[in-house]
């Protein structure tokens, strides 16, 4: 199980693909504020709920400076069907082999019903304009999270 990010440290940087393949980077976003946030799966009922609520907030976001990134570790496909199905404006990014969600401390153990397993920890960093950690929010729920960040964020 990876660590968890802090305040401060510098955010790993990553290129994976997202829903068309096209492949996207951290660093590309150098200069803008990016909230990079980890979800279990495409197409699930609190899933959906998350990237509707940054789907409806983006031109929102962007003006306050961030970009938004939804990675988990869905094939590009599924993002793709996700997105049309929605009609999600967010960038889905494809980590299958989970390489990133470990990075940032976004896969580990979950409990559920009693019973222990490994599975994605729904999570949102957010990253300032030079690549560091502003703020890492771990175990965060789907429904009201996009109303707290912006509020947090005093946008």
């Amino acid at each position: 199980m990876s660590e968890r990010l802090q305040p401060g440290d510098v955010a790993p940087d990553f290129t994976l693909p997202d829903a068309d393949g096209n492949e996207v980077s951290l660093s590309a976003h150098k200069g803008r504020k990016v909230i990079v946030y980890f979800y279990p799966a495409a197409l699930t009922p609190g899933c959906t709920k998350q990237a509707c609520d940054f789907t409806d907030n983006l031109s929102l976001l962007a003006d306050a400076g961030y970009d938004v990134l939804g990675i988990s570790p869905d094939a590009p496909e599924k993002l793709g069907k996700f997105r049309e199905k929605e009609n999600l404006k967010v960038t889905l990014l494809a980590d299958p082999d989970k390489k990133v969600l470990d990075a940032y401390g976004a896969f580990g153990e979950k409990m559920n019903y009693g019973k222990t397993y490994l599975g994605v920890i729904r999570s949102t960093i957010i990253v300032d304009e030079q690549g560091k950690v502003e703020k890492a929010l771990y175990n965060v729920r789907a429904t009201g999270h996009v109303a707290k960040i912006i509020k947090d964020l005093g946008i």
